[in-house]
């Protein structure tokens, strides 16, 4: 058994390894913790499959971090706890104590609004939820950034947790206390910085996820070490989604996180992909075409060093070189949408800047990234 654990302490926390082969191993920062489930009572056209190499055995990759039992048991010290769960993984749910009161939600991009938010927080007044409560959120990013947002304005601020089920909310969406919902089609427009009590994370829901689904997790690995560590970016591009390149990316985020809270500076820089995966993922919901926000941040990130490129900002080359690892492990490179058609979404996204700038993160080489302000219009490369 192998138990990730991190208690928070303001924005820092921290992050303890514990196996049969380790006693423990410490590193500080956020809110992580190994292991966990939950339960409840009281499309789109494929259009990103251009990679024709074969992707990675993910699945037999993926090692033991904890399991569901594992975070019961540290959850029964709760007195009062409330669990929001995604339809989903209902199995993962039936795992808790039946005690625990739960409520089921169909997670969705489209469902991740106020209207969701307003249900939870009523469910919650129904139960009788007190200041002292415990909210629990399992599910992906989208069950997470919910669930987070609804305890953060419930009686003006309830703890929450996370059991992210999906690899790219186990290294991203559910670490670092980003939460949030949509607002007329554009990704998270509300929200709020909230840290999470604990964020546990299990190899038991990952082993039941779709490959496209680990893919898409995959993307955000991959994403994190190349703003902060090559050598890391390349161990993953041979090795997949490991125990260790799961803790790896999950501490890095927490590290900038603890340093950045708020996302006044470094934290940005784990934005890389996402000006333009936000677009993508837009441009892809109008179209009723079928894009994973994984798959959009990967694309995304390919566009990021093609902009760098042609602004003498990128190592000449990175593009096309980014472009071959993602192909390598079964990630779409290229956009299917025109540059022009990205830039009115890039403009209103929701970390423009005055004055018609946004802010880009462009991948200078692997392990570096800088940030570049410009007005999405004045961009002019191909897409394709």
């Amino acid at each position: 058994m192998v138990v990730f654990f991190c208690a928070q302490s303001g924005n820092r926390t921290r992050t303890i390894l514990l196996s049969q082969d380790f006693e423990s191993s410490a590193s500080t920062n956020s809110a992580i913790r190994a292991g966990a489930s939950l339960k409840t009572d009281c499309k789109f056209k494929r259009k990103s499959g251009n990679c024709k190499n074969k992707p990675l055995s993910l699945h037999s990759m993926l090692k033991e971090l904890s399991h569901i039992t594992d975070i019961a048991a540290i959850l029964s010290q709760e007195s009062e706890l409330y669990v929001v769960y995604d339809k989903n993984v209902a199995w993962v749910a039936d795992q808790l104590p039946a005690g625990w009161p739960r409520l089921e939600l169909e997670t969705s991009e489209e469902a991740k609004t106020l209207e969701t938010v307003a249900r939870i927080e009523r469910w919650l007044m129904a139960c009788g939820a007190t200041r002292g409560s415990l909210v629990l959120a399992v599910g992906g990013g989208i069950t997470t950034d919910m669930v987070g947002f609804a305890a953060g304005i419930y009686k003006r601020g309830v703890r929450y947790a996370n059991f992210p089920t999906t690899l790219l909310a186990q290294v991203d969406a559910a670490l670092g206390g980003k939460t949030g919902v949509n607002l007329d089609g554009y990704k998270n427009m509300l929200g709020a910085f909230r840290m999470p009590e604990y964020t546990f994370l299990s190899a038991d829901v990952l082993r039941t996820l779709p490959s496209r689904a680990l893919l898409s997790g995959v993307a955000e690995m991959l994403k994190t070490f190349l703003l902060s560590d090559g050598e890391a970016y390349e161990k993953a591009l041979r090795s997949g989604p490991t125990q260790e390149m799961i803790r790896r990316a999950a501490v890095v985020k927490e590290d900038i996180v603890a340093r950045d809270p708020y996302e006044r500076g470094e934290r940005a820089k784990l934005n890389l992909g996402h000006t333009f995966g936000h677009a993508i993922e837009h441009e892809a919901r109008m179209r009723a075409d079928d894009i994973t926000h994984g798959e959009a941040v990967a694309i995304g990130i390919i566009l990021s060093a093609q902009a760098g490129e042609s602004i003498g900002l990128s190592e000449k080359g990175l593009a096309q070189r980014l472009a071959r690892d993602f192909a390598q492990v079964g990630l779409p490179t290229q956009c299917p949408y025109p540059l022009q058609s990205l830039q009115e979404a890039m403009a209103r996204d929701k970390k423009a800047l005055a004055g018609g700038l946004v802010r880009f993160v462009i991948p200078v080489r692997p392990g570096e990234v800088v940030f570049h302000e410009m007005n999405p219009y004045d961009l002019h490369f191909d897409t394709k």
